[in-house]
């Protein structure tokens, strides 16, 4: 296969995969549209701040998967650089995903699995960053960001600047520039912590 193509048809999968948002999904199955409440973010921390934070686990488990498969299918259409086009096109179309009128989620879960179908490695100790930094501030926007930054900046460190750090920082640019909201919320102390969330199981209720 033409490797134009293989990269082609990698971009249009992962950006189908990414589509399918976990979180509208799960909530629609209860009758509810989580765009609608909370942050009206279709992630999994809204749906762990609306529904609680079992509900929140997976959705992030399942946005997350995505991203691996998306990556994987890359992978194997057009070698590293099909899984990085896949992959992030899948956080792509996670953000904006076509199924729902383009109103998705920030892509924090979608990143991290596509890490860890390309670079698993980095992107745990990026993960232990990003979790470090959620609950030292209890803030789980720093975290996220944090985390995706420190990701980008680890793949450019091993991998060098061009292209595989320039596309880890673009990703986490591109999560960030999703987080502004949280940032001006962040700015002005009104952003919400960890422990403001409900957690327990009857949070929906």
């Amino acid at each position: 296969m033409n490797k134009y193509i293989a990269l082609l048809l990698a971009a249009v999968i992962g950006y189908l995969l990414g589509s399918v948002s976990t979180g509208i999904l799960y909530s629609r199955s209860m009758g509810r549209d989580i765009r609608t409440e909370g942050s009206k973010n279709s992630g999994a921390t809204n749906m762990t701040r609306v529904h609680g934070l079992g509900k929140g686990l997976l959705t992030f488990l399942g946005d997350c998967l995505k991203g691996v498969i998306a990556s994987l299918i890359g992978l194997w259409l057009g070698g590293q650089l099909g899984a990085c086009v896949g992959g992030t096109c899948a956080v792509i179309g996670h953000m904006w995903p076509v199924f729902f009128g383009f109103k998705g989620g920030k892509g924090v879960a979608t990143c991290i699995g596509v890490g860890f179908a390309t670079y698993p490695l980095l992107v745990s100790i990026a993960t232990v960053i990003g979790v470090a930094a959620m609950l030292i501030t209890r803030y789980v926007s720093v975290g996220s960001m944090l985390g995706l930054i420190a990701f980008g900046v680890g793949v450019t460190i091993v991998h060098g600047i061009w292209p595989v750090g320039a596309w880890g920082l673009a990703l986490a640019a591109l999560v960030v520039w999703r987080h502004r909201a949280n940032i001006g919320r962040l700015i002005h102390h009104t952003e919400s912590r960890i422990d403001q969330m409900h957690l327990n199981k009857h949070a929906d209720q």
